[in-house]
């Protein structure tokens, strides 16, 4: 079996498995919302394409195919045990805007190349293989993300249906508008005792596996996160009349807010905060700000330091708005805790990795992805690829290799292989 992971490639050529991924990674960037890069968002005309070409590889890869309530495209290599569980590998292939290639769509070609090789192998598993393209897991549309995994995971919220684009459509609209059936989003979710466990390939995101001469690594835990919208009220007024002590000024506060966010995150390992939005309404050259909007994401590896570096910002929030007579008003939107990957299918990824020949290199994730839904539902494991270009993502300068590609489809094949073998 080791042999048949390790030489796949080779049967039919140099990086076949990686070549083959970057091949269709280029075809499916050929649909985008815009003609100057590659934005693909929910439900869009070139998200319903990407969909319709998803699922017709995977029906000529052997699979039965077909597009769900969400969106998504499940696609099922059937064991000849029908009774059987069933492994899941999946990823999304939505995109952000102005997006890279490989961001999701890594997960869902890496899984389908695999099944294109155990059809031509003739091979079939003792379980059942899904390999599922997610719809949805940017929120970048409707603001809401991981609309098809939370499906599938048995974990959708129903009141999402309702959100609003930028341009006022309701999703629920839209969905019906592309000939999907919000009411049988119920029926979708996967039952724990049919699983077997759930893989997902992506790149890294981040530049530690570039920086240390490593094509692939095992993530052990993906790191949760607090958000907050921060809205500070200050007093407008004249920028030429009113005197610098006078000043109740919403943005001074914010860039206050800032700053301290950027020098309490840098106290602990694997903490880090962000401000990716900072907005003053109305503003103008000449009037002092009244008012300031601004997001604050804060993630680690670990809850309790997460939580401490939240407890923090906050009160410092209270100090800054007392000392500069301002209002401010935090809301927090979202909250997660850190999912930690099955130590099984680590060790079952680093066990594949060795095989390979390459040092084994755990992590962690610091960015989301759908493998966080399955927990609590089945055993979960990620592996990442290296990122060139410093390991810069969501951006049309994200870029992996096809030697890359074909060590971890290589990696992932060897994996289930050994799975299929495990009593």
């Amino acid at each position: 079996m080791v042999t048949e992971a390790n030489s796949a490639v080779d049967a039919s050529g140099r990086n076949a498995f990686g070549q083959r991924i970057m091949e269709l990674a280029g075809l499916l960037a050929r649909w985008s919302e815009t003609s100057d890069g590659l934005t693909c968002t929910y439900l869009s005309p070139a998200h319903r394409s990407v969909a319709a070409q998803l699922c017709d590889w995977m029906r000529q890869a052997g699979m039965a195919a077909e597009i769900d309530a969400t969106g998504n495209v499940a696609g099922r290599y059937a064991s000849d045990a029908r009774a059987a569980k069933t492994l899941i590998i999946a990823s999304h292939y939505d995109t952000v805007r102005n997006a890279g290639k490989y961001d999701g769509r890594l997960g869902v070609l890496t899984g389908l190349v695999l099944v294109e090789h155990l059809q031509r192998s003739g091979r079939r598993l003792p379980f059942h293989l899904d390999v599922i393209a997610f719809s949805e897991e940017e929120g970048v549309r409707f603001a809401t993300p991981y609309i098809g995994s939370s499906a599938i995971a048995g974990k959708f919220d129903t009141g999402v249906v309702e959100r609003r684009d930028g341009e006022g459509n309701r999703m629920i609209d839209v969905m019906c508008e592309a000939g999907l059936d919000p009411q049988a989003i119920p029926a979708l979710a996967r039952r724990p005792q049919d699983l077997l466990g759930y893989l997902e390939v992506h790149i890294e995101q981040g530049p530690v596996l570039l920086q240390e001469n490593l094509p692939v690594g095992v993530v052990t835990t993906i790191a949760g996160a607090v958000r907050h919208q921060v809205t500070v009220t200050g007093a407008a007024g004249h920028a030429g009349t009113v005197p610098m002590p006078l000043r109740h000024d919403a943005a001074a506060a914010a860039a206050e807010i800032v700053l301290y966010v950027e020098r309490r995150c840098t106290a602990a390992p694997t903490l880090v905060g962000t401000v990716g939005q900072l907005a003053v309404p109305a503003g103008a050259i000449n009037i002092i700000p009244g008012r300031c909007e601004l997001s604050l994401d804060i993630r680690a590896g670990e809850d309790p330091i997460r939580e401490a570096a939240v407890a923090d910002v906050l009160a410092e929030i209270g100090r800054i708005a007392q000392r500069r007579g301002v209002s401010v008003d935090v809301t927090e939107v979202a909250r997660g805790d850190n999912v930690p990957c099955s130590p099984r299918i680590q060790q079952l990824l680093a066990d594949a990795i060795a095989r390979a020949g390459v040092p084994v290199r755990q992590l962690p994730s610091g960015a989301g992805h759908d493998a966080m839904l399955f927990a609590g539902v089945t055993d979960l494991g990620m592996l990442f690829v290296r990122c060139g270009n410093g390991g810069v993502s969501h951006s049309p300068r994200e870029i992996i290799t096809a030697e890359d590609a074909d060590v971890a489809a290589r990696v992932l094949l060897d994996a289930v292989l050994h799975l299929a073998e495990t009593p």
